[in-house]
């Protein structure tokens, strides 16, 4: 059965959201705050397979939200250095394998893990 093509205009929120969410290793997540606030507007009026991604970047953003205030605390202690690297890592793996799910039309693999 072949697939539908996908508007684009359809999925260019999604796709800058993810894209600012990347900016945002290198702007010190300003544009993450950026990111967030357009997927919480665009949520609601969006086709049901899109709401899962908006759901996933809303997801994405406390959950890094959360693993960064753990980073800083322990960073008291030295430990938490390690973690700003990997917690890079965490949100680009995160925010390519929802574009790629994005760009194929597919909802993410797994919306609701710490993970990706």
């Amino acid at each position: 059965m072949a697939q539908l093509p996908i508007p684009r205009d359809e999925i260019r929120a999604p796709q800058i959201i993810y894209a600012l969410y990347l900016a945002g290793i290198v702007t010190a997540n300003i544009t993450l705050l950026i990111g967030v606030v357009i997927a919480y507007v665009y949520r609601k009026d969006a086709a049901p397979w899109l709401q899962q991604h908006y759901r996933y970047l809303i997801r994405t953003f406390w959950i890094g939200t959360l693993y960064a205030c753990i980073a800083f605390l322990l960073s008291i202690v030295i430990v938490g250095t390690l973690l700003w690297p990997l917690l890079a890592v965490w949100l680009g793996v995160r925010c390519v394998l929802g574009w790629v799910d994005v760009r194929k039309g597919l909802t993410p693999a797994r919306p609701n893990s710490w993970l990706w």
